[in-house]
């Protein structure tokens, strides 16, 4: 039987006492939404449903690049309801998942034990016990341990509220047994919603069995419902990334001090330090060492590179060997050849640096390629932008570039030429070449400084 996944996102979210919805609220980095279509899409699922109904259209517009079919539920009438919305276009023959929007960490693992659960005459639910389990729905079994019913918290009895198994909310049925069982919901509660945990009952009537499975880790299917919720499972997150990093050989300096919102992958005896990020897409090859407070974004570190404290890259590539920081920003496009270096205040962007190159002090290197052994002083900066257009400079091997040098681009310096300081070049240099552009200084006898009047 394939597989669609229903995604219930259409809640208000009030605890949260903000004007985003609760479902875009982020989690390392990511939509709490788009965690759960993340999962679905490793489980394979043929199709992904994701109803929406308070902030539809912001929740619609913000992730419209998710391979998800939206679902409007114009009233929100309950979780019953909300499935319903979705299966008219789920096949008859298919399983359905229904997982929930602010609930982000469920495993893979976990949902392909409920899934394996299934069979055209049986659904799955997945519980959990919960040593306090105010607010939830308490799961019913008989004599024999099989699930009867699920009691909602404020509909339970004194002697039910006592249990302390609660239904999650997620569950795997026959696409066609749900069709059967949801318009034969009741709003008849204490809410004046169509629950959907009351088809257990429909099941039980018609002798559908029904298979509990449970998560390793009750963080696993805990919910958002506030910002301090949301916090614990953003550390909880955190602590599940900085546990295996360490397992794959990364030496952390605290692994409580670790942000990961993205993908990071690390070689051998990497070395990470306090308080640095990493977002999108990261690779840190072996002995690659991270500085603390640094940012690193959607980047390449190579083998033996080191990157000191508070420096920030982003859409970068770094060399083996090479050395960032501290203090460093790497721009959009650069990449550092190996052995190369960028010191404490350099801004890149656009940037080749060769081989072996130096770049210091308190530069600014945008548009340019640069060759291999080049050093560039301090206070040099690279005029790329005319207030309209990008030009580009191009510095060759060997290259000697005087502190506090302006070069204003389009221009080329030839290899091995030297460049003196406080020079503002504006015409090409070429090869073995020494470029002095700046005015004749005068000293004047007898000049009277100016004087603040009494």
């Amino acid at each position: 039987m394939k597989l669609e996944v229903v995604i219930l996102a259409a809640g208000q979210g009030t605890r949260m006492r903000s004007h985003l919805p609760k479902v875009l609220h982020r989690l390392a980095g990511k939509a709490l939404v788009q965690h759960v279509i993340d999962s679905a899409r490793q489980l394979d699922a043929s199709a992904i449903h994701t109803v929406i109904g308070h902030g539809a259209e912001q929740v619609q517009s913000r992730l419209q690049q998710l391979p998800t079919r939206w679902v409007l539920q114009e009233q929100q009438l309950g979780t019953g309801h909300a499935v319903a919305q979705a299966m008219p276009a789920v096949a008859d023959d298919s399983v359905v998942l229904v997982l929930y929007g602010d609930v982000p960490l469920v495993k893979t693992e976990t949902l392909q034990k409920l899934l394996a659960a299934v069979s055209a005459e049986r659904m799955a639910l997945l519980t959990v016990e919960l040593a306090d389990p105010t607010g939830y729905g308490r799961i019913l079994r008989d004599a024999e341990g099989r699930v009867t019913a699920i009691v909602e918290h404020k509909d339970a009895s004194e002697a039910q509220r006592a249990i302390r198994e609660i239904n999650t909310g997620i569950l795997a049925a026959p696409a066609h047994l749900l069709k059967q069982w949801l318009p034969q919901l009741s709003a008849n509660n204490a809410q004046g919603e169509y629950y959907l945990t009351d088809i257990i009952g429909l099941a039980v009537e018609q002798s559908i069995a029904i298979a509990a499975q449970q998560p390793q880790s009750a963080w696993e299917v805990q919910g958002v419902n506030n910002r301090l919720q949301l916090s614990e499972l953003e550390r909880q997150y955190q602590r599940t990334q900085a546990e295996t990093l360490m397992t794959n050989g990364v030496t952390l300096a605290d692994p409580a001090r670790i942000d990961v919102r993205g993908s990071l992958t690390t070689g051998r005896d990497v070395f990470i330090d306090v308080n640095c990020v990493f977002e999108g897409e990261v690779t840190l090859g072996d002995n690659v060492k991270i500085g603390p407070n640094c940012v690193i974004r959607n980047a390449t570190i190579a083998d033996d590179a080191e990157i000191d404290s508070h420096s920030v890259i982003e859409d970068a590539k770094v060399g083996s060997a090479a050395h960032v920081g501290p203090f460093a920003r790497l721009r959009p496009g650069t990449e550092l050849a190996a052995r190369s270096r960028i010191g404490n205040f350099v801004e890149t962007k656009k940037a080749i640096i060769g081989e072996g190159s130096k770049v210091n002090h308190l530069t600014y290197i945008g548009d340019c390629s640069i060759g291999r052994h080049v050093n560039v002083g301090a206070g040099t900066i690279t005029c790329n932008y005319d207030g309209a257009n990008k030009f580009k400079t191009e510095i060759g091997d060997g290259a000697f570039i005087g502190s506090n040098s302006s070069l204003v681009a389009p221009v080329s310096i030839g290899k091995n030429a030297t460049v003196g300081a406080g020079s503002t070049v504006t015409a090409n240099v070429g090869d073995e070449q020494l470029a002095v552009a700046r005015g004749k200084q005068r000293n004047i006898d007898g000049w009277e400084r100016p004087q603040k009047k009494s």
